[in-house]
């Protein structure tokens, strides 16, 4: 096996760690790119001394901290206080916006320390924690409590002292549950078909402009938030005001203008939205929603505008009836 096929079996992991790192699908991808291209320039300096898996580990996480000192991804709840999206400022494409990551890429990506890409260390409330890290802290609390490593395969794929990465792990692991949801301990550990029928209704809803109904999906304290427009909002009532205000006849959204589609995104239950101009006989790529659900209803709705459909495995359009 040559050198590139021995480290090509690596790249769906990595560019998990380095989305697990960065928060963001686009720069995880650039990431790996330039880890390969480090890895193949200094090829004649691996010895063996390490596994070759956890050379390339050294060799992305270098690259992300290079990366990472740039400002942490965000979602719109940490910027400012909860608005309508009437009152909101316009779409803001300068912020560092969290994104979400395909879980047909993920299935591919299976890591050797974990049966499966677990759930609670992939789901965007854990990516919006993470990014409160500072970088070094990041990495230690990805390697010891994502991945298993140990203290001294953490330390030396560091440059750290043993005491200096247990020291980094104990400051992290505090910080990392004050910004986690309290119950997140109770989620399933992928989608259930409760959650997915619950997706099912929601989409139904949608596409029939039926406002109440989609509000009796949901929490009494829902929040809602769709980047890049900065605004967010949170209550049952208060959603359905805006998706009436959105249904309403000269509204922005109009009934038998919207298709979607059930998908995976950071293995939680989604759905992909298409939108149909006027005078367009087609549904195309509008946005993607991902889904919060505890003890039967949606606490949570983040729709990220801009994802690439193709990465789902998803049409680039959808047809009329």
């Amino acid at each position: 096996m040559t050198f590139v096929e021995d480290i090509e079996r690596y790249r769906h992991e990595l560019r998990v760690h380095c989305y697990r790192m960065l928060g963001s699908y686009d720069d995880a991808e650039d990431l790996v790119q330039e880890t390969y291209l480090r890895a193949w320039r200094a090829r004649d300096s691996f010895e063996g001394r390490s596994s070759l898996r956890a050379w390339l580990y050294r060799i992305a996480t270098n690259a992300c901290l290079d990366d990472v000192r740039r400002a942490s991804r965000v979602l719109p709840h940490q910027l400012e206080p909860e608005s309508l999206p009437a009152e909101a400022l316009p779409a803001r494409d300068d912020l560092p916006w969290l994104q979400p990551f395909p879980d047909v890429l993920l299935d591919r990506a299976e890591e050797p320390d974990a049966q499966v890409i677990r759930r609670e260390t992939i789901e965007l409330a854990f990516l919006t924690a993470i990014q409160q890290l500072p970088p070094r802290q990041r990495a230690v609390l990805i390697f010891r409590d994502v991945l298993g490593w140990s203290a001294k395969e953490t330390a030396d794929v560091l440059d750290l002292s043993v005491p200096a990465a247990n020291s980094a792990l104990q400051r992290a692991r505090p910080v990392l549950r004050e910004h986690l949801p309290v119950r997140r301990t109770e989620w399933s550990a992928a989608a259930t078909a409760g959650e997915q029928a619950l997706v099912a209704k929601y989409m139904a809803a949608f596409e029939a402009g039926d406002a109440a109904g989609l509000a009796a999906l949901m929490h009494e304290d829902v929040r809602v938030s769709m980047p890049p427009y900065p605004f967010w909002y949170s209550g049952r009532d208060r959603a359905e005001q805006v998706f009436a205000a959105n249904f309403a006849p000269g509204g922005p959204v109009n009934r038998g203008s919207w298709r979607f589609v059930a998908v995976g995104l950071n293995r939680q239950p989604a759905a992909a939205a298409y939108l149909r101009a006027p005078g367009d006989d087609r549904y195309r790529p509008f946005a993607v929603t991902v889904f919060r659900i505890e003890a039967g209803l949606v606490l949570e709705m983040t729709a990220f505008e801009g994802v690439d459909f193709a990465l789902l495995g998803l049409p680039a359009y959808l047809a009329s009836a």
